[in-house]
């Protein structure tokens, strides 16, 4: 690797490792819009295609570990990368991959993992042979982890039911080794969503009412991505953690309604408002 993967200033290069969402809603489709709208540049190494639509995730063909180390290393080798941001990934022997060619080729590049284990309408994503591989690997050398509260249950082993429990289980993804930890309340009963953000430095609450709508598909990669982008140029994890879920937040109010099921968000809407301010 050269050292264009850590660079002396941040400048916006967001390489994210998910799968592909055929539906344009989550996964790498999201990603890039997301990171993009963010004012981010995103660069993308595919680790499955997926058959899905809003209705359900009918498919999952992985790519050849290989190619997904590959896709990984050129990109950090030729473009370099100012964060990176996993999404879902695969079975552990994937994992395991993807954990050494970044600890081989993105060293001080902040990762932000979002463990992709059950999508926002259920959908399971991750086979339990991977569970212990991301513990292992990935959660220590975080930036940020930010799971939602079925995948953080999953992760500390104890129920998240309350936001007393999101605290508890950020406490403990720190006590893993992740430097910041966002556990995410949308699936938190209660007319207030709160979401929890715990690093070394302190504790922050992000919350606000909750939206009545279907369309929360690829909320969870959506706000880790735009978090990612803002990370890759310089903001601190809670001040990019709170404006990308502004961002969400005005993304899921604004969604266009495609589908017979969770429908996507509008990652669009900053970009239009950019060229027609106020309209």
């Amino acid at each position: 690797m050269t050292d264009k993967a850590s660079p002396p200033d941040p400048r916006g290069r967001v390489l994210v490792i998910a799968g592909s969402d055929s539906g344009g809603g989550a996964g790498i489709q999201a990603d890039i819009k997301a990171i993009t709208a963010m004012g981010g540049f995103a660069m993308t190494a595919v680790t499955a295609i997926t058959v899905q639509d809003t209705t359900a995730v009918h498919s999952v063909w992985p790519v050849p570990v290989e190619a997904v180390t590959g896709q990984i290393a050129v990109t950090l080798s030729d473009l370099g990368a100012d964060s990176i941001k996993t999404g879902m990934l695969g079975e552990r022997a994937l994992v395991e991959a993807i954990a050494e060619t970044l600890d081989a080729g993105a060293t001080g590049i902040p990762r932000v993992i979002d463990p992709v284990m059950v999508s926002s309408r259920g959908d399971r994503l991750l086979p339990e042979s991977a569970i212990d591989t991301i513990r292992a690997l990935l959660i220590p050398q975080a930036q940020l982890v930010t799971p939602n509260a079925w995948e953080a249950q999953i992760l500390t082993g104890n129920p998240v039911e309350t936001v007393d429990d999101q605290r508890r289980a950020a406490e403990q993804l720190l006590e893993a080794g992740a430097r910041g930890a966002l556990v995410k309340g949308a699936h938190v009963a209660g007319d207030v969503i709160v979401d929890v953000l715990q690093t070394p430095d302190g504790e922050w609450l992000f919350e606000g009412p909750r939206i009545a709508t279907q369309s929360t598909h690829g909320t969870g990669c959506t706000l880790a991505s735009s978090t990612a982008a803002l990370i890759a140029q310089g903001r601190t994890v809670p001040d990019a953690a709170g404006a990308a879920r502004d961002y969400l937040v005005e993304a899921i109010s604004r969604s266009p309604g495609f589908g017979a099921g969770h429908g996507a968000v509008d990652h669009a809407w900053p970009l239009r408002e950019a060229r027609h301010p106020g309209g």
